[in-house]
């Protein structure tokens, strides 16, 4: 901001705040009216976005007490007082601000010492111009204290097998302006999950930092696997005879060889036999593989086996499954 910004602009009423505010009230108003200008919520609208611009500018010198200060200082003092040198450390149109110390036009300065006291006023050291310093600090943005605006986020999505997400694999989106990227899914994303890609979405309108691209995972089921966590869960059916009186058998893996598994005698539906090791493998660990033992009832049975059978009824406990669960039910 250039020093004739000090005097030309009325920071108090650009924010519509009295001289006075407190710090917190002008913190408040602030807020408010950044939220109405927000490039982000006026998407294409230059005149919200040069009022946004306008509100972030006057609370970043408000919001600064030693800012704030000169600059009351300066607008006290300066009605009239024009800076009209057109270089840096031009000496013209300094007459008005000469007089702020008592200077009468014929007098003059007899050291260098004399200079460094104005020029140290409006941070002119070494040279520096009008627009740095505190009176040259950039403005803008939606930081609370002013500051570049980040960039907008974009948002992709992508639809992966189940195989893809539990192992993980580099691919390839398009991007709103047409153009390819890269996508790095890790091992083990599920269903839903972002991912975010750092600095790869719309760029600032005023040199902050670019906004992220923003990629929603979509995972298509397996026919025989589902995810547990780390852990991959499969139903595995067994006979009756097999789950009565015990069995070896072969169940499945996700992309690798079958593993035998012992059902002890008397096991019922829904135990979980565990298979250590075989399931989704990342860097913050590797799950097991849970096979949920299902008896499959027969539906069709030919004369032998139905004789078989109301031999083995006849033979077994007459206890009833139910009977636990009936009185629980009641009492």
């Amino acid at each position: 901001m250039a020093s004739q910004d000090w005097f030309d602009k009325d920071f108090y009423s650009v924010l519509g705040v009295s001289k006075d505010v407190s710090e917190a009230d002008l913190k408040k108003t602030y807020r408010k009216l950044a939220r109405k200008y927000h490039p982000d919520s006026n998407q294409g609208d230059a005149a919200a976005e040069a009022k946004f611009k306008e509100v972030s500018e006057a609370y970043s010198v408000l919001s600064d007490a030693e800012q704030r200060k000169e600059y009351d200082q300066i607008r006290a003092m300066g009605s009239g007082a024009r800076f009209t040198a057109g270089g840096q450390g031009g000496a013209g149109g300094f007459e008005d601000v000469f007089s702020m110390f008592n200077q009468g036009r014929g007098a003059r300065y007899q050291n260098a010492e004399d200079f460094e006291d104005i020029f140290a006023m409006f941070n002119q050291q070494q040279g520096a111009g009008f627009g740095s310093g505190r009176f040259g600090q950039s403005t803008g943005g939606f930081r609370g204290y002013g500051g570049p605006t980040r960039g907008s986020d974009v948002t992709a999505r992508t639809t992966i097998d189940f195989v893809t997400a539990t192992r993980g694999e580099t691919i390839t989106l398009q991007g709103e302006d047409g153009k390819p990227f890269k996508v790095k899914i890790p091992a083990g994303v599920s269903d839903g999950q972002k991912i975010r890609l750092r600095g790869r979405g719309r760029p600032s309108v005023d040199g902050g930092e670019s906004g992220d691209i923003v990629v929603q995972v979509a995972v298509r089921p397996h026919p025989v696997f589902t995810r547990d966590g780390l852990n991959l869960r499969v139903t595995v059916p067994v006979t009756f005879t097999e789950a009565a009186l015990g069995a070896t058998i072969e169940v499945p893996t996700l992309g690798g060889d079958p593993v035998r598994l012992r059902v002890a005698p008397g096991t019922p539906s829904g135990r979980v036999l565990r298979v250590k090791g075989r399931g989704v493998e990342t860097s913050k660990g590797t799950g097991d593989l849970l096979a949920e033992v299902q008896v499959a009832v027969p539906s069709h049975l030919d004369d032998a086996a139905r004789e078989a059978l109301e031999r083995f009824h006849s033979l077994e406990p007459k206890e009833n499954p139910r009977a636990d669960l009936m009185s629980k039910a009641q009492g």
